[in-house]
Order: C-alpha cells, then sequence, then structure tokens
C-alpha cells in the first residue's frame, strides 16, 4: 500500500463535499507530473485530503478505490475513484507541516504546485500523529 496527498480547494470540492456524496471520481487533474502519480495509485492506497488555498490544511484521510482511467475526452489524463475514511480530529495546517522537521522532505513542500504528491511511510506517520490518529 502506498500514501498519496491530494489537494483541492475547499470552495470547490471539499471534505464536506466527498462526505456528503459518499466518495468521488479524482479528476480534473492537468499537469503531466501529477497525472503521472494518479497512474501509480491503486485500489486500497490511502490519501491525505488536503484544503489548498484558504484553508491550507490536511483535513482527512481517503482510500483509492479504483485504478486510474482516462480522464478527458483525448485520454491523456486521468483519475481515480477515492471514497471518504475519516475526519482529521485536529486539521494539520501548512505552518505545521513545514515547521516539522520530519516532514522536511514531503514532495508538496517541495513541489507546491502539484495537487497530487506521493507521501512516504514514515511521512504518513508524523502526518496522522499530528492530525490525532496516532
Amino acid at each position: 500500500m502506498r500514501f498519496w496527498l491530494l489537494r483541492s480547494e475547499p470552495d470547490v470540492y471539499g471534505w464536506d463535499h466527498l462526505i456528503a456524496d459518499e466518495g468521488t471520481e479524482w479528476d480534473g487533474v492537468r499537469n503531466y507530473t501529477a497525472r503521472n502519480f494518479i497512474k501509480e495509485m491503486e485500489p486500497g492506497d490511502q490519501a491525505i485530503f488536503y484544503h489548498s488555498n484558504k484553508e491550507k490544511a490536511a483535513v482527512g484521510t481517503m482510500e483509492i478505490v479504483r485504478a486510474w482511467q482516462p480522464d478527458g475526452e483525448k485520454g491523456i489524463w486521468a483519475s481515480v475513484a477515492v471514497k471518504p475514511l475519516t475526519k482529521l480530529p485536529r486539521p494539520v495546517p501548512l505552518a505545521t507541516i513545514k515547521a516539522e522537521p520530519r516532514l522536511a522532505t514531503l514532495e508538496v513542500l517541495r513541489q507546491s504546485r502539484l495537487s497530487v504528491t506521493p507521501v512516504r511511510d514514515e511521512e504518513w506517520a508524523v502526518l496522522m500523529e499530528l492530525g490525532g490518529l496516532s
């Protein structure tokens, strides 16, 4: 199992939308690097739902429930299906993530424009600890 971080603007599609929908197709990603990460996802992988722009915080966890499929008419983009798992008892703000030395190599900090990034096992454990899930 691998771990990921998926970003979305909360006023466009946030955690509450995901809960209400009981899952969604994670589509609309239009960056080649992020698309390639989506293509690496497998059912059973888990992801952090991160609110970008206004809130800038990790807010919950999701499961990848279907491997990638083409997104868009030309088929060059990709999407996956996700379902919500757990709301973090404590959201983990970007400032906290940046201040935590154990997260210094977190991809989202190094490639801040990507909406999809991998998370290493040890980084996942730290994020879960900061979010109140461990």
